[in-house]
């Protein structure tokens, strides 16, 4: 069992813009990963099974809707304090941030901002705790980075409405008691629907065979006939901007979270440098090593710079959905480059469930891809800074 001796890395002494309720709440999250997760992750990954105990645990250090307002059962945090968070769990593992990041920002986020306050006093306190859990479906088989094409679908049945399609790549589906659900009703527009557990024709198949974030469930929605109640829909917005906007926030997120994956690589790898010996001296003498150290120490002093700036515009209520496409794309991005630097480092040592780079490596495979592609974010900054849409 490997021990988690990770202490932190703030080259450019970011700490001095934090308050110390942000120092806090990152080192009660980092406290508590240290103690709970990281000596189990290794095994969970390797067997391809989320570890389900963790689930109150996240709640109780408010990884669940952490600037929830209080009167809701959550923290009532600023956005800079779900960012740590968010970085302290994918320090971990991208999964565990996964995990957390669906039900703050596509579950709880969705029902705060949209949601009649009978959703909102049903739902929320208990998602904030972990004794309720969600998932978000958006994506399906055949609609990724075009959600707007979907065909899951409604019509009305007097007090009822009757859902059928189907979404896939669900974080979550397989163990949530309600899904946000995103489907066109018979006008065409793309309406948020609360579908939970029990519901006849609802069913949640668990997906295998992924090589990547392996310590997360993932699964389908599928929607046969299922009737649910009109109270059901979220009456606070409609149209593609309503998913879109619970995006925003996830995105944020990973933003925060790919900074965290990318410093426990950095971690690792300039732990290993100074302790392997080859031609008599540690590798972290050699040129080449301290190169790839002082390029990756960089980038991630870049990432966490742009990202704080982020964390401020969006407590501000300033922040656009471009520049936050901007972030996780650059920042996720990085934290890839990273990984793969820090898995030479380490040589053949870098492939073994020993240390966490090839972890991350593969994890960091499905966080570039979700949330937006890194390429359909390239279109987004591009169509920002020209004003030309390469999407039509």
């Amino acid at each position: 069992m490997r021990t988690d001796l990770y202490q932190g890395h703030d080259y450019y002494m970011m700490d001095e813009m934090l308050t110390e309720e942000h120092k806090l709440i990152r080192e009660t999250a980092r406290a508590w990963v240290k103690k709970e997760v990281s000596p189990i992750i290794e095994e969970a990954a390797e067997k391809c099974i989320f570890p389900q105990h963790l689930l109150p645990g996240l709640g109780e250090i408010g990884a669940f809707g952490p600037y929830i307002p209080e009167e809701y059962g959550g923290p009532g945090l600023d956005q800079i304090s779900y960012g740590l968070i968010m970085q302290e769990l994918e320090r971990c593992d991208s999964g565990l941030r996964s995990t957390a990041s669906v039900q703050s920002s596509l579950v709880m986020y969705p029902i705060w901002r949209y949601g009649s306050e009978e959703q909102k006093l049903k739902f929320l306190p208990k998602l904030a705790t972990g004794e309720m859990m969600g998932c978000f479906g958006l994506t399906e088989p055949d609609h990724g980075s075009n959600p707007s094409g979907m065909t899951t679908h409604f019509k009305e049945d007097g007090d009822d409405i009757i859902l059928n399609g189907a979404k896939m790549w669900i974080s979550n589906a397989p163990f949530a008691d309600v899904a946000v659900v995103w489907a066109k009703s018979e006008a065409g527009r793309i309406t948020g629907v609360l579908v939970e557990r029990g519901m006849e024709g609802f069913t949640t198949p668990t997906m295998h065979g992924k090589w990547s974030l392996r310590a997360s469930d993932t699964g389908e929605l599928i929607f046969d006939n299922v009737r649910v109640p009109k109270t059901n829909i979220l009456p606070g917005r409609d149209g593609l901007g309503a998913p879109l906007s619970c995006l925003d926030s996830a995105r944020y997120g990973i933003a925060w979270g790919a900074i965290g994956a990318a410093l426990d690589c950095y971690d690792t790898a300039l732990r290993y440098a100074k302790e392997r010996i080859q031609f008599d001296r540690p590798i972290g003498q050699f040129q080449l090593q301290q190169k790839k150290l002082a390029e990756m120490i960089t980038e991630i002093t870049k990432a966490q710079l742009l990202t704080l700036r982020l964390g401020q515009m969006r407590d501000a209520g300033t922040a656009t959905s471009a520049q936050i496409s901007m972030a996780k794309r650059n920042n996720v991005d990085m934290a890839l480059t990273i990984a793969r630097d820090a898995r030479q480092m380490l040589g053949g040592m870098g492939i073994t469930g020993e240390y966490p780079i090839m972890r991350h490596m593969m994890n960091l495979e499905s966080v570039v891809t979700y949330e937006g592609t890194h390429d359909i974010h390239l279109l987004i900054t591009g169509l920002d800074v020209t004003g030309l849409n390469a999407f039509v």
